[in-house]
């Protein structure tokens, strides 16, 4: 004889693979204070929202900084959650909560989301006229700590990326440089 318990017990192990399907994995999108309206509206098209999608994200929130253009918070025909702001004190625990970061390429957003521990898409702004970030985004792409895209490549980079292939990124120790700095200037050395 089958109890309502065992009943929900039963319906529980079978949908074991669906609860875990559905746990929560947010994608953080950070333009920093800039306008960057290229890379908010590639995260905000239904292709990029369908690749997140297929990779398993649940959420999507996106700090859009000084831009103009507004995300859409419906997510067509997926089940995206999607939610954006302006500018918020701290972006730390955006980035400590997400599962993915989508990144400027301003080097404060790309360090601290490595420091971090986090994988990392970094999306170079065309726009930009002295573009020293996209050489950064670059070199560290090429060392296979995050991976480098441009608005038009970001649904393709989602859909490619193996996060797997990432590496994770160790700090270089600057006390030799400190300590030179402060022998050559006087100071006391520890």
């Amino acid at each position: 004889m089958l109890t309502l318990s065992r009943i929900l017990f039963q319906n529980l192990v079978s949908t074991g693979e669906e609860m875990v399907s559905r746990e929560r994995r947010m994608v953080f999108v950070t333009v920093g204070t800039t306008c960057f309206d290229a890379l908010v509206k590639a995260v905000d098209s239904e292709e990029v929202k369908e690749a997140l999608l297929n990779k398993g994200y649940t959420d999507l929130l996106i700090q859009m900084g000084r831009g103009t253009y507004m995300p859409s918070k419906v997510s067509g025909n997926s089940s995206l959650q999607v939610d954006y702001f302006t500018f918020s004190p701290s972006i730390a625990d955006y980035i400590r909560d997400a599962s993915l970061v989508i990144s400027h390429a301003g080097s404060g957003s790309i360090f601290e989301t490595l420091r971090l521990g986090k994988p990392l898409i970094v999306v170079v702004n065309e726009d930009l006229m002295d573009n020293h970030q996209s050489e950064l985004a670059k070199e560290l792409a090429d060392r296979k700590h995050l991976f480098c895209a441009h608005p038009q490549t970001l649904q393709k980079t989602v859909e490619t990326m193996d996060l797997n292939n990432l590496l994770p990124y160790v700090p270089g120790d600057a006390k030799q440089v400190v300590t030179l700095v402060n022998k050559f200037l006087g100071f006391p050395v520890d």
